[in-house]
Order: C-alpha cells, then sequence, then structure tokens
C-alpha cells in the first residue's frame, strides 16, 4: 500500500470522520469513526496504520482497515501485553471486543503472494490515482526487498489480521442507549466502560465478566482513566462531577471540587492520570474544564490525588476537546474546539513546549503521544516526543518537539582543558 508522507504535520487521509485514537503497539495507530447508521454513503469502521520515520519526517503506511455495517466507531482502547493484543470498540449500546493477529507475508508487485500450500489473503487495498501522487513512499527499513529469476521486486510485510471475538452490552439508557468511552487498565486485568445512563461498569478483561456496576453520574459520562497501578478509576460527567472510585470494591473515595473564578460554571470534558513509574504517590491527574459560558477561559488543570486540590492551571481562551498525556508522564497534550490547534506542555511545570495552531480544520477528537514503552523498540527519529492528533476533517497528524542541541561530551572535555591550560599560562604571565 502507499505511504503517507508528513507534510505541514500531515501523516493520513481517511475518507471517514475520525472520533477515537489508539496506539496498538510501539508503531501502530489505530483511528476509528465513521458517518453512523444513515445511508449517507460514509463508511464505519477503523483503519491501522505502521508509523516510521525516514531521518527527516514521519510517514505512515496502511496495514488493514476494518469496516463495523451501520455502527459507528466513536469509542476505543487497546491493551497489548507483549504476546497478544486486543481491541475494545464501542458500537451503539455494545463494547465489541476484537483479536488481532500478526502474520508476516511477502508481497509482489501489490499482491500477497501465496504460499506453496495455496494459501493467502486477498491482495492489499490499493488508494484511488489521487491518494498515489501524494503519498507513494515506504519505509526501507522494514521492506526486505528480494528479486526472483523474473526479476520482480518482493517485499515482507507486517500484515495485521484483526478478528470479532465477544460482545457485550455497556449501556441500558431507555432512551438513546449508547457507550461515549472505554478504558483498559495498564495490567490488563479490568475494563471500563460509561455510557448515557450515567453509569460506570467495570468488567474483569479480557472476560468481558462484569465485576461492578456504578451508578456514578446523574447524566451521561464523558471520560474516565485508570489510575497507573489500576487501583483507582476516574470518572467525570455532563452532571459536572469528578469522581475517584476504589476499583477493587466498587466504593467512591472522594469528589474532586474546585472553585472556578468569578463564580462562574465550568464542566469537566477528558481526565488523564500521569503516569510515573519512579514514585507513584506522586502521580497527578490532568483535567480539562470548559465554561459553561463559552467566552469565558477553559483550563488544563493538574490535581494532587492525595489531597484533592489543583496545584497548577493553564488558562485557554476557547473551548477544550481533547487531552493525552505520554507513557513516561513527561508530557501532556491538548486539543482546542474551534481552531483545531494542538498544544504540548511539559507535565511537571505546565510550561508550553510547543504550540500548532489550526493543526485541523475542525475540532481535535483525540490525541496519543507515540509510546516508549510498547513492544519492540521505539521509532528512532529526531524528536523528544511526538503526539498524533485526529479530527472530523478525516485527517491524522503528528506534532513533535524536536531534541534539544547540546554540546558533545568530546567538544566539553577539550574546552575545559583549553580553559584550564589558558588559565595558568595567564597565571605564569602574570608571574602568580
Amino acid at each position: 500500500m502507499p505511504s503517507r508522507r508528513n507534510n505541514c504535520g500531515l501523516l493520513a487521509r481517511v475518507n471517514f470522520p475520525l472520533y477515537t485514537l489508539q496506539m496498538l503497539t510501539s508503531r501502530h495507530i489505530l483511528v476509528g469513526g465513521g458517518g453512523g447508521s444513515s445511508k449517507t454513503g460514509v463508511a464505519n469502521g477503523f483503519e491501522i496504520f505502521e508509523l516510521s520515520h525516514d531521518g527527516y519526517q514521519f510517514i505512515a503506511e496502511e496495514v488493514t482497515r476494518h469496516e463495523t455495517g451501520p455502527s459507528v466507531v466513536m469509542n476505543c482502547t487497546a491493551h497489548n501485553d507483549g504476546k497478544r493484543t486486543w481491541i475494545a470498540a464501542g458500537q451503539e449500546s455494545h463494547c465489541q471486543l476484537y483479536n488481532v493477529n500478526s502474520k508476516v507475508v511477502t508481497v509482489e508487485n501489490g499482491e500477497i503472494v501465496k504460499d506453496k500450500d495455496g494459501n493467502g489473503k486477498e491482495g492489499l487495498r490499493h488508494r484511488k490515482s489521487s491518494d498515489k501522487t501524494e503519498e507513494n513512499v515506504l519505509s526501507k527499513e522494514r521492506i526486505e526487498e528480494i528479486k526472483d529469476d523474473n526479476s520482480n521486486i518482493r517485499s515482507k510485510k507486517l500484515q495485521l489480521i484483526v478478528k470479532p471475538a465477544d460482545s457485550v452490552q455497556t449501556d441500558f439508557s431507555q432512551d438513546e442507549p449508547l457507550q461515549r468511552i472505554v478504558r483498559i487498565s495498564l495490567n490488563g486485568k479490568f475494563m471500563a466502560t460509561g455510557g448515557t445512563d450515567g453509569h460506570i461498569r467495570l468488567w474483569k478483561f479480557p472476560q468481558l465478566q462484569k465485576l461492578h456496576d456504578l451508578d456514578a453520574h446523574t447524566k451521561e459520562i464523558d471520560d474516565v482513566d485508570f489510575s497507573p497501578d489500576g487501583s483507582l478509576i476516574a470518572s467525570i460527567a455532563k452532571d459536572g462531577k469528578t469522581f475517584l472510585w476504589n476499583v477493587n470494591n466498587g466504593s467512591k473515595l472522594k469528589e474532586l471540587t474546585w472553585a472556578p473564578p468569578n463564580g462562574l460554571k465550568y464542566m469537566y470534558k477528558r481526565c488523564r492520570f500521569q503516569k510515573l513509574e519512579e514514585d507513584k504517590s506522586k502521580t497527578k491527574l490532568f483535567t480539562l474544564s470548559n465554561a459553561i459560558v463559552g467566552k469565558n477561559p477553559s483550563f488544563l488543570q493538574m490535581w494532587d490525588i492525595e489531597s484533592g486540590s489543583v496545584i497548577k492551571t493553564v488558562p485557554f481562551k476557547e473551548t477544550l476537546s481533547a487531552l493525552a498525556v505520554s507513557d513516561d508522564g513527561k508530557f501532556v497534550a491538548v486539543g482546542t474546539m474551534f481552531s483545531g490547534s494542538v498544544d504540548i506542555f511539559i507535565a511537571f511545570s505546565l510550561r508550553r513546549a510547543l504550540h500548532v495552531p489550526g493543526a485541523h480544520s475542525m475540532f481535535v477528537t483525540g490525541l496519543e503521544f507515540l509510546p516508549t514503552k510498547l513492544d519492540g523498540p521505539a521509532i528512532t527519529s529526531n524528536t523528544e516526543t511526538a503526539v498524533v492528533s485526529i479530527s472530523v476533517d478525516n485527517k491524522i497528524c503528528i506534532h513533535s518537539i524536536p531534541f534539544r542541541h547540546t554540546l558533545p561530551f568530546w567538544f566539553v572535555i577539550i574546552l575545559v582543558i583549553l580553559s584550564i591550560c589558558g588559565a595558568f599560562i595567564f597565571c605564569s604571565y602574570l608571574g602568580i
């Protein structure tokens, strides 16, 4: 399949609106969305891309496309334990679980070559000619070129095979049941779902056995997230509440509250825990808070979990829509509603490290940092961190912070030696 070159941050463009984004492996991203159940001609489903870096820019190559019929994929999560990969996708009132299997195949002239027994999958899906003109480069690091007797070029590629597994109903609203969020704990033991009925349901994963049904909020759930050790879960909803829950027994631990400026009303939008392996007691929670009246500022907030108080804030002049925290806990990314901008902050200080105005033509629906701790080596690049963004404008973009330039160690040593010699000569000249 054709690769997608990074043009001003653009990784790829798909033919349906994008609502959800997840990292599957250290090199694979999943994007999902669609046009809904109405007959608009816009497909529903998700696509998986493999990322690489050619020394100058990031490149995305489509690996798998899976269509979900009339059900749009509004939310999803993924878990990879190093051996197996699962995808849990929200489809209307249900959560559909998928198994992802990998297979190395030989590709010749865009078609998968069958083995001696005649086994093989269908040929790789080709893009339209309009797509090929702007996207036609493959990563050399992941291709092994072989010439047969007829001088035909072959390549070894990793094929991801997505197979539907179990499905379970996760929302039971009487009006319009809809799963709005799904998350899997880092240890892969638990899954949490939330929807329009205001309930948070905790499941044993991947068996999808219900453990707790929490009557958590009076209005629909907007977001949930597990703490790094899997013992806590944070939830926010359209009732303006944020709660912390005990995963083991389902009990409510505390409500997080703050005093908005001038007594204004605010509503939480997203929540993400910071992941710090060196000191889990210092783990923080980040939230996005939007003013009910749009002209008032919105906030990125850092919470201290122990005290339940806000310790740092960053104001924004527009409504916020997306939030992500890097897996090493060093960076936080925020996406906006009206301008489609993306910002990256240093997590411990909330100092802005990158601002990308107008990254998308419409509101940002999802953000994910490239991982540093998933299976396999991280993508080798000249960046300190990079975040992928999606929007209903059908575009997948990437935004990165280059490594800060420092003097080479050998140059510092030589500089020190020269400084000492210079000081010695100067002192001798003065007769000291």
